[in-house]
C-alpha cells in the first residue's frame, strides 16, 4: 500500500496548496447586495469542500476553509466550531480590534497539511462581516474560536499562518507534532 501524504490528500480533495499564487493574494471583497448570488454559490462550495476534508479527517476541535483556499479569489470563508456550535460564515471580513492577550497554540492549515506551527495569536477579536443584504455586522470572538477566525481571515489577506510564527520557529512535520502531547491543533491532527 502506498502512503499518500496528508498535503496530497487534500490536493486531491480540491483544496489549493502552498506553492499556488492565489494564497498569497488578498482577496477580493463582494458588492453585497448586488453580488449576493455570487456569494451564496461561493459559500455553497465552501461548505461542499468542508464537507468533502470532513470525511476523511476528523476536526474535534474545529475547522474552517477560506475561499483562496478552493481557487477563487474572494473574501469569503466559513468555519465550524467544535461540538454542535452552528457554522460561521465570513463574508467581507475585516478584524476591527483584539485583546493584548495573546496565546501561543499550534496551528495546521489544509493547504499545508504535513506540518504544525506554533502560532500566537490574541485571545480575543472583534470582527466586522458584511451580511447578504448588505449590512455591517460586528462580533466579538474568544479563545479557540477566534483562532479559527483568524486564522480564515489571514487567508483573505493572503497570509499564511507561517507568518505568524515567531522569528526562528519553524513548523513541526506532523510526525513529530503529534509527538509533542500538545492538544490544540486547528486545521488538523
Amino acid at each position: 500500500m502506498i502512503d499518500v501524504r496528508p498535503s496530497q490528500r487534500m490536493r486531491d480533495l480540491g483544496i489549493v496548496q502552498h506553492d499556488a499564487r492565489i494564497l498569497a493574494e488578498p482577496a477580493r471583497a463582494f458588492d453585497l447586495p448586488t453580488e449576493r448570488e455570487e456569494a451564496e454559490r461561493i459559500t455553497d462550495e465552501l461548505f461542499a469542500a468542508m464537507e468533502r476534508v470532513g470525511q476523511v479527517h476528523p476536526f474535534a476541535k474545529g475547522m474552517g476553509i477560506a475561499a483562496p483556499q478552493i481557487g477563487i479569489g474572494r473574501a469569503a470563508a466559513v468555519v465550524q466550531p467544535p461540538g454542535d456550535a452552528p457554522a460561521i460564515t465570513l463574508l467581507n471580513p475585516r478584524i476591527t480590534g483584539h485583546s493584548d492577550e495573546t496565546d501561543e497554540q499550534y496551528e495546521g492549515c489544509l493547504s499545508f497539511f504535513d506540518v504544525r506551527g506554533l502560532v500566537p495569536r490574541p485571545l480575543k477579536i472583534t470582527v466586522e462581516t458584511t451580511a447578504l443584504n448588505g449590512a455591517t455586522v460586528t462580533t466579538t470572538y474568544e479563545r479557540g474560536l477566534a483562532r479559527l477566525i483568524h486564522h480564515e481571515i489571514d487567508h483573505l489577506d493572503g497570509l499564511l499562518y507561517t507568518s505568524r510564527m515567531r522569528t526562528g520557529v519553524d513548523p513541526l512535520p506532523v510526525e513529530e507534532y503529534r509527538q509533542t502531547g500538545r492538544s490544540w491543533a486547528y486545521d488538523g491532527s
